[in-house]
């Protein structure tokens, strides 16, 4: 504002307020109304996705909830203590916030499952023991499951029939917790987890067919199949009766959609068209920073929801 323009609003401030009028105020922007429409699938962001919009995480919930978001991933679920995990899950189901998956065992490094030694089994079966627990805290239906690392000194058919017979066992520890958990066996892309024992969907297919437990099933996570082998739809198509959830991320660079090569509005429309009723986990980055950053990740999930 120049001199001139400044002392013209200065003194019409000076003629309203001796007429007993307070000066007009400036207008501010109008914020836009969130979206609580439902998306049509159930698409679960996780902590921190929203912190520009919510600092604490029971208003991220409530953001999400606002925003048309009717479920949630958190992979250290299983880290939090009690008190924190039981005051999430309360606020999850006030808001209509399903649970999705918590990481029950992950190792990146040992081959838990394909070695068969009984020290790697014991831990896992612990991991689980825990999970059943965490599991009935915070309501979740799904738990994360990373079979470890191959062993190079085992043939496949060892490594296969070892990784078949500890997830039975882990399938009779979730019976014996009179638990409805079931593990998710997610297969990994050898780029960003280089030696990983699962890595293909086929191959998740035929651990699940062998083991024949509702409660060992199949996490596709479409960001590392792209990587991995590519021909999302057909492996999803073939291995669907063994699939209990999706993650997401667009590839390369592991953002929302349309930042990459996947086409996730016809990905969606697949999976939604197949009757699925579950979680799909938001499993990546925002490819941009603050509020507009979280604002564009919301939009991408309206429009790829579009359908």
């Amino acid at each position: 504002m120049d001199r001139r323009s400044f002392l013209v609003s200065g003194a019409a401030a000076v003629a309203a307020s001796s007429l007993g009028q307070d000066p007009k105020p400036a207008e501010s922007p109008k914020q836009k109304k969130p979206d609580a429409k439902p998306f049509q699938l159930r698409y679960a962001p996780h902590f921190g996705m929203f912190s520009n919009h919510a600092k604490a995480p029971v208003d991220q919930l409530q953001f999400a909830a606002d925003n048309g978001f009717r479920a949630w991933e958190d992979n250290g679920m299983i880290n939090k203590d009690e008190a924190t995990q039981r005051l999430l899950a309360a606020k999850m189901e006030k808001c209509g916030i399903q649970m999705g998956v918590f990481v029950a065992h992950g190792d990146f490094k040992q081959p838990t499952f394909a070695s068969g030694k009984k020290n790697h089994q014991d831990r896992v079966l612990a991991d689980i023991d825990k999970a059943c627990t965490v599991a009935g805290r915070v309501n979740a239906k799904w738990c994360t499951v990373v079979p470890g690392a191959i062993d190079p000194r085992k043939d496949a058919g060892y490594q296969f029939a070892n990784t078949v017979e500890l997830l039975k066992r882990c399938c009779d520890k979730i019976e014996k917790n009179k638990s409805e958990l079931v593990m998710v066996l997610e297969p990994l892309n050898f780029l960003n987890h280089p030696s990983l024992y699962l890595t293909k969907m086929a191959q998740g297919f035929a651990l699940c067919r062998a083991v024949g437990s509702p409660h060992c099933k199949i996490l596709d996570d479409l960001y590392h199949q792209q990587i991995t082998e590519g021909n999302l739809i057909h492996n999803m198509d073939r291995s669907w009766s063994e699939i209990a959830y999706f993650q997401v991320g667009d590839n390369p660079g592991r953002k929302e959609p349309y930042t990459g090569e996947i086409n996730y509005n016809n990905v969606f429309r697949h999976i939604h068209k197949k009757g699925f009723k579950g979680i799909v986990g938001m499993e990546h980055g925002k490819s941009e920073g603050g509020k507009a950053g979280e604002l564009k990740l919301i939009k991408a999930y309206r429009d790829a929801d579009a359908f």
